[in-house]
């Protein structure tokens, strides 16, 4: 319903000739498609909302997809200061709950706010500019409504990602060990049993990380050097700071050990994702080889050392 509705605003914003755009008085081109006439969005009041940002052209014909609430729908306190102008933002308080809408933001303005890279040529060029579409989906008034609302949508997305993981599975025979917090692991060798990459130990890791939706988007390894880097990755189990996943899914193997890690997006980047490789609400999957196990360096040894990145 949800990609029925963006299509619908997508042909009307994009080829109707009769529509006529809004502006505000910062300059913000905008266009409100009524819903059934919900609840009005006031200033200090909380919006729950979906959002797709799309690139553009001079012509004004879509050139790609640059960000979206994905599954999980965000939360907004409605601010009418200036903090928000020419933003999406900025046109909330003209909403309803139920309304959809489509702003376009000029690249050029941004660029010259400083709200987007000014040297970024490539992708934001001259003319072009970021359409937003936008559907409200709930109005609250009080804070402690928002959190129960987004305590119930986080549990739905758990599951939603969670199934998505098990149908990847399903649809490639692949059988795997379930953790206790929802990754799933498939052991091609288990390794050494004696030497587990258990909690509190330091594992060394040579792996490569994708996404579940294309397997050809590697966004980073250490198998090779086409990401800038070979040398294994020192991991003390339950303390480093890199993803839940990894954390619930390494003591499964021992020194040795070689498989793959499933690891659903709550485990992994969450809906912020890490752009531009990961987008947001994204399911993961890591091919790694475990190097070695060994007893963990002092807690002042581990403070010298630079942090892990991108796992």
């Amino acid at each position: 319903m949800k990609k029925i509705m963006f299509a619908a605003i997508a042909a009307i914003s994009l080829t109707s000739c009769a529509v006529n755009y809004d502006k505000t008085e910062s300059g913000l081109v905008y266009k409100v498609f009524p819903g059934k006439g919900g609840d009005s969005l006031k200033a200090g009041h909380y919006v729950k909302y979906n959002v797709q940002f799309y690139l553009t052209d001079r012509s004004g014909k879509t050139d790609s997809l640059l960000n979206e609430t994905a599954g999980m729908p965000n939360y907004f306190q409605v601010d009418t200061s200036a903090r928000v102008k020419y933003s999406f933002m900025e046109i909330m308080p003209k909403l309803r709950s139920g309304d959809s809408a489509v702003v376009l933001l000029s690249t050029d303005s941004l660029k010259s706010k400083r709200a987007i890279n000014p040297n970024d040529s490539v992708v934001f060029v001259k003319g072009s500019n970021i359409q937003c579409r936008i559907k409200v989906l709930q109005a609250f008034k009080e804070e402690k409504d928002v959190m129960a609302d987004y305590e119930k949508e986080t549990k739905n997305e758990e599951a939603r990602q969670a199934k998505s993981v098990e149908d990847y599975m399903n649809s490639k025979g692949l059988k795997g060990i379930k953790t206790k917090n929802g990754a799933y692991v498939i052991l091609d060798n288990p390794g050494d049993a004696s030497l587990k990459a258990d909690s509190g130990k330091q594992a060394s890791i040579k792996y490569k990380g994708y996404l579940m939706s294309d397997s050809s988007k590697v966004f980073d390894t250490n198998f090779d050097s086409s990401k800038g880097h070979t040398e294994p990755i020192e991991v003390v189990v339950g303390i480093s700071q890199v993803i839940p996943g990894w954390h619930d899914a390494l003591p499964y193997f021992g020194k040795g050990g070689s498989g793959k890690i499933l690891i659903p997006s709550f485990l992994g980047y969450g809906p912020q994702g890490r752009q531009p490789e990961i987008p947001g609400n994204s399911n993961l999957i890591f091919d790694i080889q475990v190097l070695d196990v060994h007893d963990a360096p002092s807690v002042d040894e581990m403070e010298r050392r630079p942090m892990p990145q991108g796992h």
